[in-house]
């Protein structure tokens, strides 16, 4: 007989009957799991005060372009004082972590525990990595101590992040913190299905149209920034 797979093994155990006990068990056990991730992650993140998130793929090279971009958009938020929050792995992440320690600015890496064992990179504050188990607890760490978003492109992991900062800005749950993405030609055609189909079908409103800026340079992304910081009279890091 074939071995399951792991997929395979998962959705098995989801529809295996479990006892009361079994319930109770596993449930607390996750709960107190979560807890912990959310305690680790609130002690290192408080202390690095406003901070971007620069979102990626993980499987970008580093002659790509992409990669190249990233690094010089971390760099520049940097010298400019201002602290870089990547997912802590490589590609976009790590070249994301790599720009902003070149520049001498405040380098984090939110990392999550994966099946193919992805890493810290090693351009990441020896004190700022943090590692998540729970996709969710590392998504409110990114929302919770960032004060705007980058997009490079990315999968559906990038998307995912994307669009979590895209929901609770509109529905005015955190801050209208400027969402930036990186590449038109990459982002483009996603922007015109929005506009052509949500927004016809009224599922979004024509001002939600303006949450996002789409740009094709660093320093078209460092300008938003410093101009949303400037408005808002906050001060960089350092």
């Amino acid at each position: 007989m074939k071995e399951e797979t792991t997929p395979e093994r998962k959705i098995r155990r989801a529809f295996k009957t479990k006892t009361w006990n079994d319930i109770k068990t596993e449930d607390s056990w996750s709960i107190f799991k979560v807890m912990s991730e959310m305690v680790e992650g609130f002690e290192k993140m408080k202390k690095i005060g406003p901070c971007v998130s620069i979102f990626g793929s993980a499987r970008t090279k580093p002659d790509d372009k992409y990669f190249k971009l990233a690094e010089e958009i971390a760099y520049k938020l940097s010298i400019n004082g201002y602290g870089v929050i990547t997912g802590g792995g490589p590609g976009i992440m790590e070249a994301g972590n790599k720009g902003a320690q070149a520049g001498g600015g405040r380098s984090v890496g939110l990392n999550i525990e994966l099946p193919f064992e992805q890493n810290g990179n090693p351009f990441i504050d020896p004190d700022k990595l943090v590692s998540f188990d729970y996709f969710f607890v590392r998504k409110v760490m990114f929302v919770k101590y960032s004060q705007g978003f980058i997009g490079m492109p990315g999968g559906f992991g990038t998307l995912d992040e994307i669009f979590e900062a895209l929901t609770l800005i509109q529905t005015n749950k955190i801050g209208k913190f400027p969402i930036i993405l990186v590449g038109k030609e990459y982002w483009g055609s996603l922007f015109e299905w929005i506009k052509k189909t949500l927004l016809d079908e009224g599922f979004i409103s024509p001002e939600d149209m303006f949450l996002v800026n789409l740009v094709e340079t660093a320093d078209e992304a460092v300008q938003i920034i410093d101009e949303f910081y400037g408005k808002h009279m906050m001060r960089p890091n350092f």
